[in-house]
């Protein structure tokens, strides 16, 4: 059964969705194109391994928000949405941050 806040919120958000511009979704398009193109650059750099992952790193977080708000429209999406997603993310994180010293492991291995 839907409550009559469930049915505010759904109209509220259906209302947003109708003030979409598609030059919004252009730009967000080619910021993303711009993005790649960078990140394709940046694979034929010879900067060190730990620098190139950082910089792919931030660039990919930066992609992963765009298509996330806009082609997902989480940018409009009600506030408990948000706060589940950005709990998922922090998450993710954590398990990153604990997992990634393993990769240090294929220094001790020799393979370079």
């Amino acid at each position: 059964m839907r409550t009559e806040e469930d049915l505010a919120v759904g109209a509220e958000v259906i209302e947003q969705h109708r003030h979409h511009r598609h030059s919004t979704f252009y730009i967000v398009w080619g910021t993303l194109l711009v993005l790649t193109g960078i990140e394709v650059t940046l694979a034929y750099q010879h900067l060190p391994p730990v620098r190139m992952l950082s910089i792919l790193m931030a660039l990919s977080v930066v992609k992963s928000a765009l298509i996330i708000g806009y082609f997902m429209h989480l940018k409009y999406e009600v506030t408990r949405m948000r706060r589940l997603l950005m709990v998922a993310l922090v998450i993710c994180l954590s398990l990153m941050c604990i997992f990634f010293p393993d990769a240090f492991r294929i220094l001790q291995l020799g393979v370079k």
